[in-house]
This record gives structure tokens, sequence and C-alpha cells, in this order.
């Protein structure tokens, strides 16, 4: 029996911070395919309403939660990286705080509301939910999903006692869900990453990463996965919450590569490789999500201004099929009937 509950195995994938909407879901699910809301980010309550809103769409629907293991963090190295970017900061009058802010994102308390009021999936990225957790979705009928880059972190999971993986190859855009935030993403295909997982687990699988049209669709499920999660070939739909300024570096010639990144958010993460990457590649700081907190405020006025040199424009490597247009379209030609 399959593990999600949609006519094509086409997922949307959780974009945190504005990019995954209800619109979203519902062009997603009304056309086949099985819709994800991104909970990192969002308070409880905002989340709540989401999925209250999700609900009538009727069918499945997952929630992605963040579950970051505790970093320790070099104070001093971060202080270097806020004096370093602080001119880029002054540009929107933005003064840095050199205190480090960290948090879990209220994982605690976003779970105890889905077990409340139960999401039929929730998948989880960055790390794995306590066992007390876990058991507690599980017990009111949630499909726990865990997002893994390894076969290492996959055989992790699956001790742990998730219903099934979430395999993400180093293509994806977006944040990697590496455990690790120190470690850079191996170059590896994720259809090669899906073997490796299939060969020696036995657990299912929906593969992300590097999709860039119906043959890489295609070429996933043939090695092994049940369904293919579909993240930067959405950012420019009409649906999708995208920034106008993030839109349109999708489709800006000038933009000729992604590269992965830690100095916007202190986590490795792909993206269109612009300015604020290029000057601050060096330090690399590997302090989630107290990075994320300190260049919150910049990235704002920058998307607000459409700076695109200073914005974190995440992308995978398929971003150049990404097209503008409805979400139910490009579904359509995914699953190869456009």
């Amino acid at each position: 029996m399959p593990i999600l509950d949609s006519r094509l195995p086409l997922v949307a994938a959780p974009m945190a911070g504005g990019p995954s909407t209800i619109a979203l879901a519902r062009a997603v699910a009304e056309a086949g395919g099985f819709p994800f809301l991104a909970g990192g980010y969002q308070s409880p309550d905002a989340l709540a309403e989401q999925i209250a809103q999700a609900r009538s769409i009727g069918g499945g629907f997952g929630v992605n939660l963040f579950a970051p293991a505790p970093t320790e963090i070099d104070e001093d190295a971060f202080e270097a990286f806020v004096d370093e970017i602080a001119e880029e900061a002054a540009r929107y009058d933005i003064v840095l705080s050199p205190e480090p802010v960290s948090d879990d994102d209220r994982l605690d308390d976003k779970v105890a509301m889905l077990v409340d009021t139960p999401a039929p999936v929730v998948s989880f990225t960055f790390g794995l939910p306590g066992a007390s957790a876990l058991r507690a979705l599980q017990s009111v009928g949630t499909t726990v999903l865990a997002t893994v880059t390894t076969t290492d972190e996959a055989r992790q999971a699956v001790d742990s006692g998730v219903n099934g993986l979430v395999v993400q190859g180093s293509s994806a855009g977006g944040h990697s869900a590496a455990f690790d935030p120190a470690r850079d993403p191996r170059p590896l295909d994720t259809a090669e990453l899906v073997r490796r997982v299939k060969h020696e687990l036995e657990a299912p699988v929906i593969a992300a990463g590097g999709v860039d049209g119906p043959d890489a669709v295609a070429h996933l499920l043939e090695a092994g996965a049940e369904a293919v999660s579909v993240g930067t070939l959405l950012l420019r739909t009409d649906e999708a919450g995208t920034s106008d300024a993030h839109r349109r570096a999708l489709a800006d010639p000038s933009f000729t590569e992604t590269t992965i990144t830690r100095v916007f958010t202190g986590r490795p993460a792909r993206a269109l490789r612009n300015g604020f990457i290029d000057r601050h590649h060096d330090a690399q700081i590997a302090a989630y999500p107290a990075v994320h907190h300190l260049t919150k405020s910049l990235r704002r006025a920058a998307a607000a201004a459409g700076d695109t040199d200073r914005l974190h424009l995440w992308a995978g490597t398929g971003w150049r099929s990404a097209r503008a247009g409805s979400a139910a379209d490009i579904v359509q030609w995914l699953a190869g009937d456009d």
C-alpha cells in the first residue's frame, strides 16, 4: 500500500518562509499530487490555521517540521561574521546584534498541536523526533517520515521507528536535511542514493532533489522511489508564495549556477550563486539557527527592495526548468500528461 494518499506519485515539497501556501497545496492536490505544508518558522497557531484550511481541500496532505539538534556556537567566529556582514546590513539601516539567538522552532508545541489535531502525514527535517514525539504522532494515526541525506541517516531513521523516508540528494534546492549542519553534502545523484538506501533498508522512499522534468521523475521512480518530491519547479507557479525578487532571479539568465552555502542561515543550502555568497563564502559559519536569525532582517529588506544580490535565492540544480503558470500544469507535465 502506498505510503502517501494521492493519484500521482508526485509530492509538493515543503518550502518554508513563504513559497508553500494553501493555494499551492490545493492546486497540487486537485491535479493529483500530494501537498506538504511547511511548518518551519511558523508559530503553532499559524500552522494550525493552515492545517484547518488544508482539511477543506480533501484527500491527504503532509506537514513538515524542523527537528534540528542543538548546535554549539563558536561565539568568536559568530562575532567575526557579524562584523563581516555589517556593511551589507547597513545598506538597509540594519544594526546586527553580536549575540547569537537560538531556538528549536517550537518543535514540542507543534508536535503537541499535531497530536491534538492530527494530520495524515508529518515529516521531519534536520534530524529525528524524540521517541515520545514519534510514538505520540503514530498513536493518533499519523504517518511519520524522516528526511535523510545518507544511508547512515536512513538507518538511524528506520531504527527510530519512522514509517518512511524522504531521501534527499545533494542537488536539491534550499536547505540540506543533513543531521549534522557542519557536514557538507556529498555530491551524489539522488537516484543513486535512493538505490543505496533501498538496497540496505526495507522502507518506503520518497525521492527529492535534482528534478528538472518528467524524465527525472521517471528515473527516480525506476530507482525505487514510490513518489518524487518537487520544490524548485513550483517556485514560479501562480499559487506559490515566492517573493517577486526570487521569481525574477529564477528566470534571469545572468544567474548561471547554483552552489551550496551556509552564509544565509548557518546550514548548508543550495541557492543561485550571487554576490552575497561570493563575498562571504570563505566564512561558511556552521551555526544554525543563529545565522538564520542574524541575517533574517537583512534578507527581508533585500526581498522588499528586489535586491537579488543579497537575497537567499534557494534553487535546485533543475532551476532552469522552473516555469511560470499554474501548479496544476507543472504537475501534469511532470506526470507525462503535458
